[in-house]
């Protein structure tokens, strides 16, 4: 099941893709897909719906797939390959950071280069959202809390992250820093979640083209590891880190983002983002 949020930003109203890959409208059903939607029995209740009896929706922007998030979690260098590509030693633990709420936006909207930025960069990730909420879960329960996955885009401004005092969440959470979506997939849909090929394109040249394969932390690994340091809770959305081929990674010289670029990214049976670079004003 593909589950989708659509609309004007801050109205989106919830949806799901039928086999035609139309929208149906879910919003005399439940009123978004977020909290005790995403939990098992609320899952069950959208797949026992016929989504022929459901309203058709016409052209429309997409929103970030899951509203209402509470808490958007990221994990740093969790690829061996893109750590050898910046030079960076393969943690022994994993690195959490945060993204605020406020970066979230839609798949396909565009991206604003903040004010003074000068590297402005990308990073195609697996997000896992959480359907069952717990602390202290066990790496073998691990998929029983998870309700879907979906495409994540962290975008980040490098001179902010790791140039300038302070934590990494600076260059992590400006204003449209977080495209989620354009569907969640759920977990059913998902065989092997370390198994999916992820690539990410700017202006049409492929700069990452990578496989969760070379995670250096798993799924169920990373959810457990963080239910240690938190509740998690249904719509929590864990961003599980980028293969290489970022801008910061290039040679000779890092390549970064400027205003008017077309950035398009994907992972195999989760859909598709394309992003308009913006100057934020």
């Amino acid at each position: 099941m593909k589950l989708l949020r659509y609309g004007p930003h801050g109205q989106e109203k919830p949806g799901l893709l039928d086999a035609q890959g139309r929208i149906r409208d879910l919003s005399l059903v439940i009123d978004d897909i977020a909290g005790d939607v995403l939990t098992p029995t609320g899952l069950a209740a959208l797949r026992a719906l016929d989504p022929d009896t459901l309203p058709l929706v016409a052209d429309a922007r997409i929103g970030p797939c899951v509203g209402r998030i509470g808490k958007f979690v990221c994990i740093g260098l969790n690829y061996s390959d893109h750590a050898a590509e910046t030079g960076a030693k393969v943690p022994d633990e994993p690195i959490i950071f945060n993204k605020w709420t406020s970066a979230v936006c839609g798949p396909n909207d565009d991206i604003e280069i903040p004010r003074d930025s000068r590297k402005t960069d990308w990073e195609v990730e697996l997000g896992v959202v959480i359907g069952t909420g717990g602390r202290y879960i066990d790496e073998a329960d691990a998929a029983k809390h998870i309700a879907g996955y979906c495409v994540i885009n962290d975008v980040s401004e490098r001179e902010f992250q790791l140039e300038r005092a302070g934590t990494w969440d600076k260059g992590k959470g400006c204003d449209t820093f977080g495209p989620i979506g354009p569907w969640l997939v759920t977990a059913d849909e998902v065989r092997d979640t370390q198994a999916l090929r992820l690539w990410l394109a700017v202006d049409g040249h492929r700069y990452q083209n990578g496989n969760t394969a070379t995670m250096i932390f798993g799924v169920p690994f990373l959810v457990s590891y963080l239910s240690r340091f938190m509740s998690l809770q249904p719509g929590d959305v864990i961003s599980t880190g980028t293969p290489p081929g970022v801008g910061l990674g290039q040679k000779p010289e890092p390549i970064y983002l400027k205003p008017g670029q077309t950035i398009t990214l994907g992972i195999d049976g989760l859909g598709e983002q394309r992003q308009r670079t913006v100057a934020a004003q």
